[in-house]
């Protein structure tokens, strides 16, 4: 980061910053906010409250971004002090200084960022009183409360993590689990896709850590539900859970024993429970931060049960390279991300990281993004660690199940009698050209829902019929040597 102050020093009086002014400064380029500091110094003392009045009267929002990547920090009100504390200071309000122009009540702070960049940050006056800036109308929602965001001139806030009334929505469940490894019982949340109740087919699942967190700072139920609505990840079973003693499950004395919990009673305990796909391709293990830490280290050391990690602003224990460097490589895939203005002891840490997949031709992605150590990062960024993980079927159509079936089967409709639509499945065992068509009872060919070479699989197509009348309908399936018709009640 390149940090620039208009005022390096804080001069009483801005004598030297006057001089500087009326002996050449009007002569380059102003921008607009320069241009209001220059204006607002050479007017008289009796004049420059009445000059600020005006400037606020007409300021719609701050802070103000200039040219892309400037960015001006503006607060007006008394105090002895007004610093700033945020992501891109690691939130020491020591350093950042806001300058005072007296005998106003005004203050600024200038500096540059990413054009692209999102940052959380605090107003910190008299040295302990921490505010939200109030005249910036975005927060977020972090572990210890609201920050004022700040967005440059390039940021696109992420359209997933927001409630869609337009589009099916999951289910959210609750239980508790007792763990004998730690002697504890925690409650775990379960999310299941739309159309879960409805269906026999199977699905993949990621576990997340920090799980209340990922529920309640991270909108993580609208984002599967937007993937999954927008085709970009198959459905998908999340399953959330909590940290009671978090330092020491994560990263510490009590690692052994969390993870033996989550391997040997959560996930032996949810494939009885639910129609998961137990093979590890089609399991994630994710966390933040420490969470990253557990995530990777349940990875790297069970790789027969999870077979993709997402790690974001991760810390990376030494035992995790450790074991990456001495043992062959496994069957994992990877996303990993650091922010730029992330924990300085991480980045590092996650560059490390990257350098040991790499050498061991793991598949991988990395980002660094222009954000900080948040949970406004990690929401943002959700959709792309899932997106990648299960990017080798995301081109599945939602009803599919991604085991392989033995046998071609066409199955009745559901529901039936149905009104105006109905889904209609069938499953194949090998790749075939396969056509599925509807007939009246004249005979006649009415729509033609399948006519192409399709993979082995089990498959879901809908049947509309808000076009016809009442009555009696059949369904034809053609699949190579395969041959089945089953009949329809339309009832309007």
């Amino acid at each position: 980061m390149i940090l620039f102050v208009l005022f390096p020093v804080l001069i009483p009086n801005l004598s030297a910053h006057l001089y500087h002014t009326k002996t050449g400064s009007t002569n380059r380029n102003l921008t607009p906010f320069e241009h209001f500091i220059d204006q607002l110094l050479l007017t008289p003392d009796s004049l420059k409250s009445a000059l600020v009045d005006s400037f606020f009267n007409q300021l719609t929002q701050a802070p103000i971004v200039e040219n892309d990547t400037t960015v001006h920090f503006v607060y007006r009100g008394s105090g002895n002090s007004v610093t700033i504390a945020g992501d891109a200071n690691d939130w020491n309000p020591d350093t950042w200084p806001m300058l005072h122009v007296p005998p106003t009540n005004f203050w600024y702070y200038t500096t540059h960022f990413e054009a692209d960049a999102r940052l959380e940050y605090k107003f910190v006056k008299n040295g302990n009183n921490w505010l939200l800036d109030p005249l910036n109308p975005y927060t977020c929602l972090g572990g210890f409360g609201p920050n004022s965001e700040l967005r440059m001139a390039q940021y696109v806030p992420p359209p997933e993590i927001k409630y869609n009334p337009a589009i099916p929505h999951g289910s959210l469940s609750d239980t508790t689990f007792y763990c004998s490894y730690l002697n504890q019982s925690r409650p775990i949340s379960i999310y299941t896709p739309p159309d879960y109740v409805n269906s026999e087919e199977l699905y993949g699942v990621v576990l997340l850590h920090d799980g209340p967190d990922y529920l309640a700072l991270a909108n993580a139920r609208n984002v599967f539900d937007y993937l999954i609505s927008q085709a970009k990840t198959p459905p998908l079973i999340a399953v959330f859970v909590p940290a009671l003693k978090r330092t020491d499950e994560y990263a510490g004395a009590l690692q052994a024993d969390f993870s033996a919990f989550i391997v040997d009673t959560l996930m032996t305990w949810l494939d009885q429970r639910y129609r998961t796909l137990k093979s590890p391709q089609y399991r994630c293990v994710a966390g933040a931060s420490n969470g990253g830490n557990i995530a990777l280290w349940l990875g790297v050391t069970h790789p027969e049960i999870f077979g993709k990690i997402a790690a974001f602003s991760s810390n990376v224990e030494e035992n995790i390279q450790s074991v990456l460097k001495a043992d062959p490589k496994r069957d994992l895939k990877f996303y990993l991300d650091i922010g730029t203005y992330d924990l300085p002891v991480l980045i590092p840490r996650v560059n490390a990281l990257k350098t040991i997949l790499q050498e061991k031709g793991y598949t991988y992605k990395f980002q660094e993004i222009h954000e900080g150590h948040s949970w406004g990062n990690w929401k943002a960024h959700l959709d792309d660690a899932l997106i990648y993980l299960f990017s080798e079927i995301t081109g599945v159509k939602s009803g599919m199940r991604l085991d392989i079936p033995q046998d071609f089967e066409l199955c009745q409709n559901f529901p039936n009698p149905f009104n105006p639509v109905t889904e209609i499945r069938f499953q194949i065992p090998q790749p075939t050209l396969v056509t599925l068509e509807v007939f009246n009872v004249m005979g006649e060919k009415i729509s033609s829902l399948a006519d192409q070479l399709m993979p082995a699989g089990r498959y879901t197509l809908k049947f509309d019929g808000t076009e016809l009348a009442s009555g009696v309908y059949f369904y034809h399936l053609n699949a190579g040597m395969f041959y089945d018709i089953k009949k329809c009640l339309l009832l309007k």
